[in-house]
């Protein structure tokens, strides 16, 4: 098929949009459209019509036309379904058929116009392909977007980490300075109780040293007599904090620190603990590592707004004897579509459509690398299907007429891939209430940071798959217990993603593997 042009005209032949697909003057393509519709012959079906030089493909389109115009010697079954593609997007990208919409559409009419026809020969593309082109998603881009807000992040916490060890110098000073004034307290006349010098970074007139019976340390000798009440030592601070900004953390440290005064060490973060009370696992010769982290948001009033799981597996093999290996995944139990993607390494090859996924390199003469993990596939889910949400959370205010509310809150295992541990459900309660715990044998606590009431449930399995929590609080807002959030760690995989047998590539006898499959939660939410 050679498709010579793609046009959307009037009744009266006049052209609203036309896209050439090869050479062709405005005044030749202007002449065809307007010869078009005297070529339609009246009360027929056909969706064709021919001249002596081309062929008009057409269907109407409201009060418009949408055609296409080939050569003689074109397929006609492909020259109508390419039209009825045309059609889809046009009706697709713009609210209304008429000739404002389109002309205010052109532009992006004209790119998805590209998109299906290219030097006059059809892509093999549908209506889904054609809109995710045009909206240009990058997940590459959204990578970089995301590690650039988390750089953004670490300086801020490095600012303030540095703004808080300066403020912890300025204090040692100030008590030093306190020691040495209490002991010149005699020769500034005995006025000093209650109030220390401050020492300060600019220059200043210096102070003669006090003849006391206990030595001054060095830096008292340039302390400047102190001026004003204790009060603008807040705004000293500013000005320190207001130096931090312009000079950077590290200079100001440097300059403001007391050559006496030994640097603070930085202190360490604690390790954190990411599995919990999740089992262990003895690691084999063949270990299998499968983490997935999701974020949900769910509705108060039941369904999902939007949930996205991301899950990759990595590889270690120990014995060199057992490089050469290939995994097999099991059957999926859910048909996910084309909402669950797969990415695999640049070495492993991808799965056969149709088949069982299998995880194995693509030269089977390669052997995987020993003594070190690699990350040998990735997914991602993004979608709305309630039945793979682990598990659901149903919060029910109901106000009372003295003034209080009765909170009801039920959860229950909804995906049974997995097992959760240290579940916990997180509430927010009134400003200035607490609530009285209704329900027995339940672990809770309230958390003073966020004044939340944070239920903990130390398992959730098949076995026992649902709880509730009952308590009555002052406030009448029904709104005020959202958003719920929700914790914890658990094990399996929420995409049903696992590994059922590992066996030699050569046929030998089957590796004994081990597999650790572990579920986090990022922003798990009840809105």
């Amino acid at each position: 098929m050679v498709v010579l042009a793609a046009s959307i005209c009037t009744k009266g032949g006049k052209a609203v949009l036309s896209r050439q697909f090869h050479p062709m003057t405005r005044t030749h393509i202007e002449s065809l459209l307007a010869s078009f519709p005297k070529l339609i012959p009246t009360n027929s079906q056909h969706t064709s019509v021919e001249t002596a030089q081309v062929r008009y493909v057409y269907q109407p389109l409201e009060d418009l036309y949408i055609l296409l115009i080939t050569n003689k010697a074109s397929n006609i079954l492909q020259d109508i379904d390419t039209l009825h593609l045309f059609a889809r997007v046009v009706s697709d990208m713009c609210r209304t058929a008429d000739e404002r919409e389109i002309q205010k559409q052109s532009f992006e009419l004209l790119g998805a116009f590209d998109e299906i026809v290219s030097m006059g020969y059809r892509e093999q593309v549908n209506l889904m392909q054609v809109r995710s082109i045009l909206e240009m998603e990058s997940h590459e881009e959204k990578i970089q977007d995301i590690i650039a807000r988390n750089k953004e992040a670490e300086a801020k916490e490095e600012l303030k980490r540095r703004a808080r060890q300066l403020e912890l110098q300025r204090r040692e000073q100030q008590k030093r300075a306190a020691v040495s004034g209490s002991g010149g307290s005699s020769y500034l006349g005995g006025g000093m109780s209650g109030y220390s010098p401050v020492p300060q970074r600019f220059d200043a007139p210096e102070v003669p040293t006090a003849r006391t019976a206990s030595p001054a340390p060095a830096s008292s000798a340039r302390t400047p007599p102190f001026k004003g009440s204790g009060m603008k030592l807040g705004s000293k601070k500013t000005r320190q904090a207001e130096l931090l900004d312009a000079l950077g953390g590290e200079l100001v440290s440097e300059e403001l620190s007391a050559p006496s005064t030994p640097p603070i060490p930085d202190p360490s973060p604690a390790p954190t603990n990411t599995r919990g009370s999740l089992p262990s696992i003895t690691a084999e010769s063949v270990h299998i590592v499968i983490k997935e982290k999701i974020d949900v948001s769910l509705m108060r009033e039941g369904g999902v707004q939007s949930m996205e799981v991301k899950g990759d597996m990595n590889l270690q093999v120990s014995d060199p004897a057992l490089a050469h290996i290939k995994l097999a995944l099991p059957s999926p139990t859910t048909d996910f579509g084309s909402d669950l993607q797969f990415k695999q390494h640049p070495n492993v090859a991808k799965f056969a459509p149709g088949q069982n996924r299998i995880v194995a390199l693509k030269d089977p003469s390669r052997a995987f690398p020993v003594g070190q993990a690699l990350g040998v596939l990735k997914w991602r889910y993004v979608g709305r299907d309630e039945s793979l949400v682990p598990l659901s959370i149903n919060c029910w205010p109901s106000p009372s007429n003295d003034g209080t509310c009765e909170v009801n809150i039920e959860y229950e295992l909804e995906n049974e891939n997995v097992t959760l541990h240290d579940v916990v459900i997180s509430i927010p309660l009134p400003a200035g209430s607490y609530p009285s715990i209704t329900t027995t044998q339940c672990d809770y606590t309230i958390n003073p940071a966020t004044h939340s009431l944070d239920w903990s449930i130390p398992l959730v399995s098949t076995v026992e798959r649902s709880g509730t929590l009952e308590f009555t609080v002052g406030g009448d807002d029904a709104s005020i217990f959202f958003p719920v959030r929700v914790s914890f760690v658990g094990r399996g995989s929420i995409a049903g993603i696992g590994v059922d047998a590992v066996s030699r590539v050569d046929g030998g006898e089957d590796p004994v593997f081990s597999v650790d499959a572990v579920v986090t939660t990022g922003d798990y939410l009840v809105v």
